[in-house]
């Protein structure tokens, strides 16, 4: 007895042993990264905890437009029902579990299962089950739905029956990219890469600029954010004067804070442009129209962090949405997404090669870099090193998911 107890408390023992055996100020134990008992925790206590940005509202412009969306083993069916209202559901059916939904995105009235024929409302609501008996309760077999937040134009799930509030995320997300007028955009383009390697290597990459000087020469003459803080404090300065000159108020402010607080963490930073540069182009000169409350380009950029895995860039001209998918232990999903001004033309207003290639040419420096560390990490041999200055997000983030993945 005291055997089959030992065995099975035995996981959650030696993930508790690595996360209180972390020598703080370095990075994450290889563990972490490659054993399939801590990926299930993180989709237990990290991922399904917080929220997610799916998509910007505009890719479902009509009553009963879809779109599937995966995270780690779930299909999630994101549809404007015919009351206009956008809605999130698991895509399993309630019968025997097959994907009710199989187009990748499209137009329906209906979802049917493909396998017995139930058939649901795009509303969730179960509509027909075939040659069940009469006594049998359809309203209690509707599609699980996930709980959706629409804010700035994004809609954000949780997989958790009780979320973790919203309130600070929201009032971040409408004093940022509110201003610069996501809530009228649309999506230009969207593009996925697929990442051979766990998901936190991908966003441990993307959450600090240390690597950006020898990695993204092309980002790099263009964003002061490649410097040390205290070499660009100047610049930062005079970026906000110029905002301000503008009648535009966009708030900072760090709310990353855990699970505990009831509330979901996220985080509000600026950063100057280099000189002469108006916004994230390959030359530095302006992609789109203006968007938003903006009349003239400040010279600077806005970043948001939320949750675990979305990642938020602001310009005068246009926007990125930076979304971190979960595949597996090894495997992961980057997808990028441009936004512009609701009413710019592609062709007319912008050229969708200048638009996106700077986020293109990074993105795919990006992916080698991941890719080249996760075949390092893998190595029994790996041993984490301390983390520098610049990576004091990094150490945030890493201090974060700890303290997450801890909580029961």
């Amino acid at each position: 007895m005291s055997g089959s107890r030992s065995r099975a408390s035995r996981p959650h023992d030696h993930i508790d042993a690595l996360i209180a055996a972390h020598r703080k100020g370095y990075g994450l134990a290889r563990e972490f990264y490659a054993d399939p008992a801590i990926y299930e925790r993180d989709l237990a206590r990290v991922l399904h905890r917080h929220w997610h940005c799916l998509a910007h509202e505009s890719v479902l412009p009509d009553c009963g437009d879809f779109e599937l969306f995966g995270f780690g083993d779930d299909s999630i069916i994101l549809t404007r029902a015919d009351d206009g209202v956008i809605r999130a559901f698991l895509n399993i059916c309630r019968h025997r579990g097959a994907e009710v939904c199989t187009e990748r995105k499209g137009n329906a009235r209906f979802f049917v299962c493909p396998y017995h024929a139930w058939t649901y409302g795009t509303d969730g609501v179960l509509q027909a089950a075939r040659l069940m008996p009469p006594d049998f309760d359809r309203t209690a077999f509707g599609l699980k739905p996930l709980r959706t937040v629409i804010e700035a134009g994004l809609v954000f799930v949780s997989f958790s029956a009780e979320p973790l509030g919203f309130t600070l995320a929201a009032r971040a997300l409408r004093t940022s990219c509110g201003e610069y007028g996501w809530g009228e955009a649309k999506v230009a383009h969207r593009q996925t890469y697929a990442l051979d390697a766990n998901w936190k290597i991908a966003v441990e990459n993307y959450v600090e600029c240390y690597h950006c000087s020898p990695a993204h020469p092309e980002y790099s003459r263009t964003h002061a954010l490649e410097r040390p803080a205290e070499r660009i404090a100047g610049m930062n300065a005079a970026m906000e004067a110029r905002t301000r000159a503008l009648s535009i108020s966009i708030v900072s402010g760090d709310h990353w804070r855990n699970s505990a607080t009831g509330e979901e963490a996220v985080d509000t930073f600026r950063y100057a442009l280099h000189r002469g540069v108006a916004t994230g182009s390959e030359d530095g000169r302006p992609l789109a129209p203006l968007m938003g409350r903006f009349t003239a380009f400040d010279g600077g950029a806005t970043s948001i962090h939320l949750g675990g895995t979305t990642f938020l860039v602001c310009y005068p001209d246009h926007g990125m949405i930076y979304r971190f998918v979960p595949k597996g232990v090894d495997a992961c999903d980057l997808e990028l997404t441009w936004l512009v001004r609701k009413d710019a033309e592609q062709g007319r207003d912008y050229d969708l090669d200048r638009l996106t290639w700077l986020w293109s040419v990074t993105s795919k420096q990006d992916k080698r870099i991941i890719e080249h560390t996760a075949r390092g990490v893998r190595s029994r041999f790996f041993t984490p090193g301390p983390l520098a200055p610049m990576e004091r997000n990094e150490l945030r983030y890493i201090d974060w998911y700890l303290q997450e993945l801890g909580r029961a």
